[in-house]
């Protein structure tokens, strides 16, 4: 322990950066999210390290604290998801549900397709109706890539 405390008396501010950027690049690997606060607050110690004299005793019990504050914070008050829609905008069949378009031909039972956005979809009649060609449609949802549409 003395040979640590040797190194941390020559260096506090490198030894606290070297730990945060370490835990910040397991962090991206992995994606969980845990770790990112525990990086921050490496951070936070190394700035306060380089500011004041902190032993290292005190650092890493402003280490802790830190990361169980802001571990905690984050979890109360950041959205853990993307919403149910609209929220991914790489899914480009998802983000179609609300908009409007037209039937491309007549539906055959409550099956046919549909123009929406420059692009022709397979889609399912919500209801059992008949929907001549070109009349304008909304979409109500998504099934795989069959989108499932309303008379507008």
């Amino acid at each position: 322990m003395d040979y640590l405390g040797d190194i941390y008396a020559a260096q506090p501010f490198w030894l606290w950066v070297a730990l945060g950027a370490g835990l910040l690049a397991v962090e991206i690997m992995t994606g969980s999210g845990w770790l990112l606060w525990a990086a921050a607050s490496a951070g936070a110690v190394a700035i306060a390290t380089a500011m004041g004299d902190l032993s290292l005793t005190t650092a890493i019990l402003v280490f802790a604290v830190l990361t169980m504050a802001s571990t905690l914070l984050a979890r109360r008050y950041l959205p853990r998801s993307l919403p149910a829609h609209g929220g991914d905008i790489n899914d480009n069949i998802q983000r179609l549900v609300g908009r409007r378009g037209a039937a491309v031909h007549a539906f055959k039972g409550r099956a046919g397709r549909v123009f929406i956005d420059g692009k022709e979809w397979p889609a399912e009649l919500q209801d059992g109706e008949r929907l001549e060609a070109g009349a304008s449609v909304e979409v109500v949802g998504v099934t795989g890539v069959s989108l499932t549409v309303r008379r507008a």
